[in-house]
């Protein structure tokens, strides 16, 4: 990532509103979320709503596809891994390794394996 796509996505994720989308986009997954359930559960007007998905396009933050007459709207984890990277690649002073443990922490609380549901069904 060139320092210039790295300040457009940081300055598209520094409002609170847009923030607050992308990170339910993030746990949403890369199945994404529709356009009105974003509004619902964040309780932002739809033309409001509209500028902040602009924005976050337009720094490559999310991607948008349309399935009938919804448009779904979804993290880009390639392009949130890439800034994650560049924030982090001279860690620890060129020894990334000594870094590791905290991304590995971060990553644990958000991404952490769901246990298998155990199944209702009686085999009996």
């Amino acid at each position: 990532m060139e320092l210039n796509d790295a300040v457009t996505s940081l300055a598209a994720l520094a409002q609170a509103s847009r923030l607050a989308i992308f990170r339910l986009l993030v746990h949403a997954g890369p199945a994404g979320m529709a356009v009105g359930r974003v509004a619902e559960r964040l309780g932002i007007p739809a033309a409001t709503l509209s500028f902040h998905l602009k924005e976050l396009s337009r720094a490559v933050l999310i991607t948008a596809r349309q399935e009938g007459r919804y448009i779904y709207y979804a993290a880009n984890f390639p392009q949130m891994a890439a800034l994650l990277g560049y924030l982090t690649e001279n860690c620890c002073r060129g020894m990334p390794q000594e870094c590791l443990g905290v991304m590995e922490t971060a990553l644990a609380e958000c991404c952490a394996p769901q246990p298998k549901r155990k199944s209702k069904r009686s085999y009996v």
